[in-house]
This record gives structure tokens, C-alpha cells and sequence, in this order.
């Protein structure tokens, strides 16, 4: 090794080392302003230390068969409320399930302009016609689904969207 490269080696170790001594100092010099730092701001908000508690408390723990009479129930009971059924209105039940059939006429379903249509059903009687809409029926020009496919319609919902289709289309 020459001479030259004895100098490099030397002042590289040197630089070497004194990036690594200040690396070190900076470390110490981080936790120590950091520490200082949460203590002081956890003095100042001593909730905090509640708060981070609470936040990272464990979800379960682990009980042996005896340990089950003094831990504290695990679900509050909730009264369970029955959602308030809303009766719809003829023109309601035409427009979110009748419509998508008896308006263009699909499967032979007679629309609200073609009144000669719904004049042959009405010949067989209005209650047939309400059955056909509750219970489904097969004719020789399509499928009328029961209830138009909307089985929680009620058969007074189906009824009065038949009639609402008849007053429109007999009018």
C-alpha cells in the first residue's frame, strides 16, 4: 500500500467516525428534547394520559371458568323498534313496479293509452283482474309476475295500482 493511499485511508476512517460520533449525539440529543417535550405537554393535559388509556385499552381479556361472576356484562341490551311500515298509494306502487311493464307494454301488458285492452280484462270482472295482479298470470301474449314481481307489496297496494291504472286508462 502506498503512502497516498495510507493518507486517503486514514482521513476516511477519521470522517467515518466522526459522522458516526455525530450520529449518535444527534440520536441522544432527539430522545432527550423529545422526552422533554411529552413530559412537559402531559403535565400541562393530564386528561391525556386518560385519554390514551381508554384508546388502547385491551377490547376482551381471558377468563378461566371461575373469573365469569364478576366481569361486567358484555352487550347492553337494545330494545330492538319495528320500522314503520308506510302503506303506498296506487300511483306509488305504478311508478316503483307496474311502470316498467305497463308502460311500454312488455310481455302483452296493456298500457294506460290503450283502454280496448283493459276493457277485455274488465269483461272477465275486476276481481279476476285483482287476482291476475296478486297471484300472477300466464296468458297467451306474456307473464304477469304475482304482484309485479314485488313481494312485499300487500294485495291492497297491488289493488289500488290496478285501479289507479284503470281511472287512467278508462278516463
Amino acid at each position: 500500500m502506498s503512502n497516498q493511499d495510507q493518507r486517503f485511508f486514514d482521513v476516511f476512517m477519521v470522517v467515518i467516525g466522526a459522522l458516526i460520533v455525530v450520529t449518535i449525539a444527534l440520536i441522544f440529543l432527539a430522545r432527550f428534547i423529545a422526552g422533554q417535550t411529552q413530559l412537559q405537554w402531559v403535565r400541562e393535559q393530564p386528561e391525556t394520559q386518560e385519554q390514551v388509556a381508554a384508546r388502547i385499552a385491551p377490547v376482551g381479556r381471558v377468563t378461566l371458568p371461575g373469573d365469569l361472576a364478576d366481569l361486567p356484562p358484555v352487550v347492553p341490551v337494545v330494545a330492538q323498534v319495528a320500522p314503520a311500515e308506510v302503506e303506498m298509494t296506487g300511483p306509488q306502487v305504478y311508478n316503483q313496479a307496474c311502470l316498467v311493464c305497463h308502460g311500454p307494454g312488455i310481455g302483452g301488458a296493456p298500457t294506460i293509452d290503450a283502454p280496448g285492452d283493459w276493457q277485455l280484462r274488465l269483461d272477465q270482472g275486476i276481481e279476476v283482474v285483482y287476482q291476475h295482479a296478486i297471484l300472477g298470470y300466464m296468458g297467451p301474449a306474456g307473464y304477469m309476475p304475482p304482484k309485479g314481481g314485488r313481494a312485499d307489496l300487500s294485495d291492497e297496494e297491488v289493488k289500488a295500482a290496478v285501479d289507479y291504472m284503470l281511472e287512467k286508462a278508462l278516463d
